[in-house]
């Protein structure tokens, strides 16, 4: 059996790869560009946001940060990454979060094949009606509680050129996974958690002010209090735990880490 330090070591280095593997977007012309070549995909290719969540999940959950580590790009997501990685006197760039990210890239796939897996009716029905009146074409659109050979089959079937993964975390990077290995054509492949939530009606976006602040968090927590009290009540100071073990191992600058992308 491996010892705690052995494990603490671990972690301590796996933190940090996950971190190294950050695309970091420097200003708004890296964000443009960074769209234009989403838009492009030269095979299924996986994109994932790495947020405080993220990184508690893979703390613990060896599958969860396999499935982060096996995303073909990371982008920072949230405050708490920034500040995890200034921590470690890193860059971090624009908060390249899903939530605002996602329709952006949505909305430059008009015109192209979409598919939507992920949370429920009516909200998935609901994003449907939306992405359609954005011109997207939707070509499958399924719930996010089936087993992985559901979207697998769909997509083999329908053939989108973009994915949109909203079953939240880690089931989606699993699924990804499987997603990409089964599909031969381009596709880009977005791990976008409550994102068919937010364009379905679901959950209302923050006021601009504390979106622009990094506040957000706060306002979702006052809206869904239950759901999200262990994420944030609980996960903040959990996640700067982390950040302050990492400090004292000395584990920056270290190789290590878990999965390679693919």
């Amino acid at each position: 059996m491996e010892s705690q330090e052995g494990i603490k070591a671990e972690r301590a280095r796996n933190f940090i790869t996950l971190m190294e593997r950050i695309r970091i977007i420097d200003d708004e012309a890296a964000e443009r560009a960074l769209l234009d070549e989403l838009t492009r995909p030269g095979r299924p290719f996986i994109l994932s946001f790495v947020n405080a969540h993220a990184v508690n999940l893979g703390w613990n959950q060896p599958g969860m940060l396999d499935g982060l580590m096996r995303s073909d790009m990371l982008l920072r997501d949230g405050i708490g990454v920034k500040l995890g990685l200034r921590a470690f006197q890193k860059p971090f760039g624009l908060n390249m979060n899903g939530t605002d990210f996602i329709p952006k890239i949505a909305r430059a796939y008009k015109g192209r094949k979409v598919a939507l897996f992920g949370t429920r009716s009516p909200w998935l029905d609901n994003a449907r009606r939306t992405l359609e009146e954005w011109g997207l074409t939707i070509v499958a659109s399924q719930e996010g509680f089936d087993p992985p050979e559901t979207y697998v089959r769909l997509a083999v079937e329908t053939k989108p050129d973009l994915i949109i993964m909203a079953m939240g975390m880690p089931k989606q990077e699993e699924v990804s996974v499987k997603l990409r290995e089964a599909l031969s054509h381009p596709v880009l492949i977005v791990n976008g958690g409550a994102i068919l939530d937010y364009i379905g009606g679901k959950v209302p976006r923050a006021p601009l002010v504390m979106r622009k602040t990094g506040m957000e968090w706060l306002f979702r927590l006052a809206v869904e209090p239950r759901r999200l009290f262990s994420r944030y009540v609980l996960g903040i100071p959990i996640y700067f735990s982390h950040v302050a073990e990492v400090r004292r191992s000395g584990s920056v600058g270290q190789p290590g880490g878990r999965a390679e992308p693919r």
